[in-house]
């Protein structure tokens, strides 16, 4: 997002001191605004977000709160959407499964999430810890590479923000026809919208224990899965049967399929198509680059979330995709027929197809409504999103100022009321088709994800061609990130290969729907960032004075609390304190 020109500090190494100076007086006359817009009258007048999110409150809402994959109830969620541990392994795995087969999907899952976001989370985890700014990612992308840049990635992440959320509400209405489809899904959805406005505003602790419960049934939930799978395949069932990896041979259905051709481009094809879905379903790092300006103790906490998010995101998927490519035959004539059908909720859950076909009872329902709060944790979620995102934006700017307004509990009133008011499409599902109408925001959303999470990747690049040609001290940052440049690089030539081919499948028969639908939010993207570059007349930045130190002085004074004396011997002292079950507790996180 854009820095003034006219209120931009000079930002070569040589003025660093003067730099420092002028923001320390500006703090001290309520210059509190990261980039200078914001001024004491406005902050009165407005108010800010506040640093209520705790390091347990980040860590699940990485793993398991941004699920933007809620079509839990869709048997086709093959074509969701990028989220955490949520339906996309409950629900929509099957459609994957089916077409690639169990040794395919987890290969996918491994290329996708070591290659692509595991060094995103660690390129954005660098530059947040040091900078934790409101709106922080697409401030820095118009400090390191261009604003028209920040314009973009702002614009097009709350474009797909909010399709997400509608692609939330319309999959647990979907969900919910599991028990009752006399109902009008549009009360569901009501429902749904009611919780989730209500846990966003009543401030921003709530919005983040509410967001922890909901998550940690998800994560409970895979683990519950995967030993469930592990101890019914050493025979641990109703019929005593050994299966092991039965399901992997030729007989049992096969270990990777061919999807779209024959022979081993078919093979590739598949493979292919789990990665898509694994971008789709692991989350990117756009929730720690929201929530830096609202999490407590950012600069121990965001490094310590991206360190451990290796372990615990890309952990959980593989082990999950490898089980339930054993509990369950990518050719089972149930987990088809359930996918052709469209059937809803669980009913096309490969985990609850080889529940059944083991004999085992009652676990179905218990499965669907799990799923269930997975939607409503992906909604709150994306609302929250979505709304700090036109925070963000409108901080620097870029959209009206009215946004700015908040709470005395710091959420952002205005913002979460238009994205509400914009998220009342989906109540399309009044007359139509339900699943339908899920597969519309599905499409609408699934590039322009992807697009963002590769506009980081470039603002990372800039950010570390700035830090060698300023000779920038890296003993300042909080955290480094390992192997950059090259990894930075190379997730970003895999993230525009992925925007390249997400669509090739629309191609050949060409599918004018699926055309548009695939694509819409790559073109979004670049229509935006050449409309505000043609607009505003930016510039690339040169690196030699890309701007590092814009709202640090405010940042500094804001986390003294947690910094003065030693960040890490603080949290011990804090620690020290504590009874021992409750500093294992927080030891965890």
């Amino acid at each position: 997002m854009g820095v003034d020109p006219e209120i931009a500090p000079t930002t070569s190494a040589s003025k660093t001191a003067e730099v420092f100076s002028q923001h320390d007086g500006d703090l001290k006359e309520g210059l509190v605004e990261n980039n200078g817009h914001f001024t004491a009258a406005e902050l009165a007048k407005y108010g800010q977000t506040k640093r209520g999110l705790s390091p347990r409150h980040v860590q699940l809402m990485a793993i398991g709160g941004k699920t933007n994959l809620p079509a839990p109830a869709c048997v086709q969620v093959l074509t969701t959407q990028s989220g955490s541990i949520g339906t996309g392994l409950f629900v929509g795995i099957g459609g994957s499964l089916s077409k690639a087969g169990p040794l395919s999907l987890v290969l996918g899952y491994i290329f996708w999430g070591a290659l692509f976001v595991w060094p995103a989370y660690l390129c954005v985890a660098e530059m947040c810890a040091y900078l934790p700014l409101r709106g922080a990612i697409f401030e820095l992308a118009a400090r390191f590479v261009d604003p028209a840049l920040g314009f973009a990635m702002g614009w097009t992440y709350f474009f797909a923000g909010v399709m997400l959320v509608c692609t939330e509400y319309s999959a647990v209405a979907t969900v919910m026809q599991y028990w009752n489809t006399d109902v009008n899904p549009a009360v569901w959805i009501a429902m749904t919208m009611v919780v989730c406005v209500f846990l966003n505003v009543v401030a921003v602790k709530w919005y983040g224990e509410s967001e922890f419960v909901m998550a940690s049934t998800k994560v409970l939930l895979l683990i519950g899965l995967v030993l469930l799978t592990f101890i019914t395949m050493l025979g641990g069932n109703p019929q005593n049967d050994r299966y092991g990896f039965r399901y992997w041979t030729s007989t049992g259905g096969g270990a990777i399929h061919a999807y779209y051709a024959e022979g081993a481009t078919g093979r590739f094809c598949g493979f292919w198509s789990v990665c898509i879905y694994a971008a789709f379903t692991i989350a990117g790092p756009d929730m720690i680059c929201l929530a830096a300006g609202e999490i407590q103790n950012p600069r121990r906490t965001i490094p310590r979330v991206a360190k451990l998010i290796f372990y615990r995101l890309v952990g959980f998927y593989v082990f999950g995709v490898l089980a339930v490519g054993i509990i369950c035959s990518s050719r089972d004539p149930r987990l088809l027929g359930a996918i052709d059908a469209g059937e809803p909720g669980a009913a096309a859950s490969p985990w609850v197809v080889g529940i059944t076909n083991l004999g085992i009872k009652g676990l179905p329902g218990l499965i669907n409504f799990l799923i269930l709060l997975s939607g409503w944790s992906c909604g709150n979620a994306y609302l929250y999103a979505s709304s700090r995102t036109l925070y963000g934006l409108a901080r620097d700017g870029q959209a009206p100022k009215f946004f700015l307004k908040c709470t005395k509990a710091g959420v952002p009133i205005y913002a979460v009321g238009a994205v509400t008011l914009i998220t009342c499409l989906t109540f399309l599902v009044s007359s139509n088709n339900a699943v339908e109408v899920f597969y519309w925001f599905v499409g609408l959303t699934t590039c322009a994800l992807v697009a963002t999470y590769v506009g980081m990747l470039w603002t990372y690049i800039g950010w570390h061609r700035a830090k060698v040609a300023q000779k920038f001290d890296e003993s300042l940052l909080p955290y480094t990130a390992p192997f950059t440049p090259y990894t930075a690089y190379f997730a970003l030539v895999i993230g525009v290969l992925m925007i390249i081919f997400i669509g090739y499948d629309t191609l050949v028969p060409f599918s004018v729907q699926g055309f548009i639908t695939s694509y819409f939010g790559a073109w979004f993207s670049i229509f935006v960032f050449i409309f505000w570059k043609m607009f505003k007349k930016t510039k690339f930045v040169n690196p030699a004075e890309a701007d590092f130190i814009s709202g640090k002085a405010a940042i500094d004074e804001e986390c003294k609390k947690w910094e003065e004396g030693g960040i890490e011997e603080n949290v011990k002292a804090r620690l020290a304190e504590m009874p021992v079950w409750k500093r294992c507790w927080e030891r965890m996180w």
